[in-house]
C-alpha cells in the first residue's frame, strides 16, 4: 500500500482515469492558493490538503501525509512525509482543469499525479 502514495505529488506515474479536458499551467501561488484554499486534493486511496500557511496534511491509506511547500519560481516546491517516511524534496510544475488539478514532478519534466479539487 506505501507504494500507491509513491505517486502522490508525482513521485511516480499513476493518472487515476486521465481526463480528456485541457489542463492549463499554474504560474502564480496567488492563483494555485485560490484553486487550493479550502479544498480537498483527493484521488483514490489519497486525501490531502494544502494550507495557504505552508502546509500539507491529509491520509495516504492508512498512513498520514505531512510536509510543507512554498511557491519558487513558478513551482510548487514540496517536501514531504507518509507515516513518517520522507518522500524528499521536489519542485513541480502545476496544471489545472476545471475540477481537477496536476502536478507533475521535476519541474514539470517528470512523473504526473492528478487529484479532484473537492
Amino acid at each position: 500500500m506505501r507504494a500507491l502514495l509513491l505517486s502522490v505529488f508525482s513521485v511516480s506515474t499513476l493518472l487515476a482515469g486521465a481526463a480528456a479536458a485541457e489542463f492549463t499551467k499554474i504560474d502564480e501561488q496567488s492563483e494555485f492558493l485560490d484553486i487550493v484554499s479550502g479544498k480537498e486534493l483527493k484521488r483514490p486511496f489519497v486525501q490531502l490538503e494544502v494550507s495557504p500557511d505552508g502546509q500539507i496534511s491529509g491520509r495516504g491509506a492508512a498512513w498520514p501525509v505531512t510536509g510543507n511547500w512554498t511557491w519558487k519560481d513558478g513551482y510548487f516546491c514540496r517536501d514531504l512525509f507518509w507515516g513518517g517516511d520522507a518522500l524528499g524534496y521536489n519542485c513541480q510544475a502545476v496544471e489545472r482543469s476545471d475540477t481537477r488539478i496536476r502536478f507533475t514532478s521535476d519541474q514539470g519534466e517528470g512523473d504526473s499525479a492528478e487529484f479532484r479539487l473537492r
